[in-house]
């Protein structure tokens, strides 16, 4: 018997808008957010809509990227930057997450994510706004926020895909400049390894001390 094909968020809610006359519409996701240190990342992805049975059969297999191993989400981050029309990616910092708060800094990272991706339409515009289980507060963009949204958009599990994809590339980077914490395996999440090198050796910048388990370290 052949292998089942792999589960891919459905398209439907994107056909609606397209058939009701919205061409450019926005899918727009983040990872890290619950993270211990580095950067909220954020992405947004506009997908073409002019024949989407075709568009969803080059997209097999985007989904969640909490549900897509990390071998695959690098070889699907490549499918959905060849066949977007748009794409871009944002962030907020460790400090500014600090600094503002988390859900503050993540919708900055969006914003930052839309207006990249906004940058590269041809037509420079943007619709509707597809989100996964927050609220657009940057503009009058009409926009749809649904919880569970990257499994229920293919644009939003397009942007968690590649949001997934870039934070854990900054992750391992930090690797080799904060060595000793784990960053490449972990990606700055809590694990009992992460809890164990703080214990060890103290934060580093990247931490976010405002988190609960680094506030000791802020005594």
């Amino acid at each position: 018997m052949p292998a089942p094909a792999p589960k891919t968020a459905p398209l439907d809610l994107e056909r609606a808008l397209w058939s009701a006359g919205h061409s450019a519409v926005y899918g727009i996701d983040e990872a890290g957010r619950g993270a211990w240190a580095g950067p909220v990342v954020a992405a947004c992805v506009c997908l073409p809509p002019g024949e989407p049975d075709a568009l969803y059969a080059a997209l097999v297999g985007v989904n969640d990227s909490k549900q897509v191993d990390s071998i695959t989400r690098t070889r699907l981050a490549l499918v959905v930057r060849e066949h977007a029309l748009c794409w871009g990616v944002g962030a907020a910092s460790s400090a500014e997450i600090d600094q503002f708060g988390i859900v503050p800094a993540n919708q900055q990272a969006m914003h930052r994510a839309y207006l990249a991706a906004r940058a590269r339409h041809p037509a420079g515009a943007c619709q509707h706004l597809l989100l996964d289980h927050v609220r657009w507060a940057w503009d009058n963009t009409p926009f749809t926020s649904m919880t569970k949204g990257d499994a229920r958009s293919l644009s939003i599990a397009a942007a968690s895909i590649l949001a997934k994809v870039h934070r854990d590339d900054l992750m391992i980077a930090f690797e080799s400049q904060y060595p000793g914490y784990g960053f490449a395996s972990h990606k700055g999440y809590g694990t009992a390894a992460h809890q164990d090198a703080i214990t060890r050796l103290g934060p580093c910048p990247i931490h976010r001390m405002t988190f609960a388990p680094l506030r000791p370290h802020l005594l």
